[in-house]
């Protein structure tokens, strides 16, 4: 049976990214989404991060991931913008009502949002903007003889150019962790940050999602693509298989009903030990000019069963009925009950969709 949500409003807010993670250290989760904080368990309790500078429709703030930046012990987080150029991370102060110091990571070009990988498999993640045109950069936090976070990053290149669109998994089979952009894939080298990596420019995947998933969807052995576009319809997925020697990919459609599939996650949303597919529309991601812009709202997660993908519906509607999953949505067991809920941002406002099981 498919699995129940309850949606609840938290904020009517324009915020397009959020994250969760506990702010004040009393053990249980907060969520973080633009200028605000709203504090667990209820989330009614709204407190102030600071000012996010704000660009028409837009906030330059595509991303919300939970680190511990400078080691204290204070869960900050880090953020980017299309307009500031910079890759930033928030200072958590420690102190509720207290602004949080926002420090400049890079001038890194246009962040059309930003992820976390474990590029250098070290059992800690580094912060990946995709910034498209510019360079491919892994900024890797620098930690003390205690392991712990010094505020500062070392920056290393790993390509020249970006696309819109990025994804970071095992493509090649050798247990390293590749990049995938629209226009092929970068085989990682045994060591990331020394070696140079390999582009195999073997499909176009459009106005790919970020991110673009790396997963093995049909249980054969060999990860596969998820790929949505962000500013046109359609949702795929790209088998891989391995034919007298050669790599071939397989397109196979997912969706091709909806558009705007920019964020996208590879989770266990109904706790039967198997991923399912976690995304939804973006709404208004180009303020009315992409493709779709005007149809109705949607937020899903697909399951596979073992040949295609069953597309099963959260919430569905015309604008400000239903709703979408923004730029940087977050699932997390916010309550304690042991199944993962959805912390949907957005322009049409920040939405839990509470997972109450089937």
């Amino acid at each position: 049976m498919p699995l129940l949500f309850r949606k609840v409003l938290i904020a009517d807010e324009r915020y397009e990214s959020a994250g969760v993670f506990d702010v004040n250290n009393d053990g249980i989760p907060d969520i973080v989404s633009g200028a605000y904080w709203y504090e667990g368990p209820d989330f009614k309790k709204k407190h102030p991060v600071g000012p996010v500078r704000a660009e028409g429709e837009y906030y330059d703030d595509f991303s919300t991931i939970p680190m511990d930046v400078n080691g204290d012990g204070r869960m900050d987080f880090i953020t980017g913008g299309w307009w500031g150029n910079t890759l930033r991370w928030r200072e958590n102060p420690g102190e509720t009502g207290k602004e949080w110091p926002e420090h400049v990571i890079a001038e890194c070009g246009n962040v059309e949002t930003t992820r976390a990988w474990d590029v250098d498999r070290d059992g800690h993640v580094e912060i990946v903007p995709n910034t498209p045109g510019a360079p491919l950069v892994v900024y890797k936090l620098l930690l003390d003889n205690r392991g712990r976070g010094t505020g500062e990053f070392a920056a290393h290149t790993i390509y020249a150019k970006q696309t819109h669109g990025l994804g970071f998994g095992d493509i090649s089979g050798k247990g390293r962790g590749d990049f995938v952009l629209a226009n092929g894939w970068l085989e990682a080298p045994e060591h990331p940050f020394k070696g140079e990596w390999i582009h195999h420019p073997e499909f176009d995947l459009g106005s790919g999602s970020i991110p673009i998933l790396v997963a093995d969807v049909n249980g054969d052995g060999i990860n596969d693509l998820i790929v949505g576009q962000a500013h046109e319809y359609g949702l795929h997925w790209w088998e891989q298989r391995i034919e007298s020697g050669k790599r071939v990919w397989i397109k196979h459609p997912i969706d091709l009903e909806n558009s705007q599939y920019h964020d996208m996650m590879w989770v266990d949303i109904d706790g039967d030990g198997q991923c399912e597919l976690v995304t939804g529309k973006r709404y208004r991601a180009h303020c009315d000019h992409d493709p779709g812009t005007f149809d109705p709202v949607g937020s899903y997660y697909f399951k596979w069963n073992g040949e295609s993908f069953c597309k099963q519906v959260i919430d569905y509607g015309p604008a400000r009925v239903g709703k979408g999953l923004g730029i940087h949505f977050a699932v997390a067991d916010l309550n304690g009950n042991g199944r993962l809920d959805i912390v949907a941002p957005g322009k049409d406002g920040l939405y839990i969709f509470f997972n109450e099981g089937n």
